[in-house]
């Protein structure tokens, strides 16, 4: 007989859809996007009120800046 208890993710997230911090995905797959495609400016919304803007500098760095909402 298999346990039927479930962890909290498990149950606020059935699908166990991956879930990422918006920062962290701003700084890991957003900032390699732009990388890869060689980009010098780039504005991102969710749909969630979560936003963020990659800058490309002149010493090859990326600037960035973002902002994210928490909806409780």
């Amino acid at each position: 007989m298999a346990d039927k208890t479930k962890t909290l993710e498990e149950f606020v997230n059935p699908e166990k859809e991956r879930k990422v911090n918006w920062a962290a995905f701003v700084e890991a797959d957003v900032a390699n996007f732009f990388n890869e495609h060689e980009l010098e400016k780039m504005s991102i919304e969710d749909g969630n009120g979560n936003k963020a803007k990659l800058t490309r500098q002149k010493d090859d760095g990326i600037k960035v800046e973002y902002s994210s909402t928490t909806i409780l």
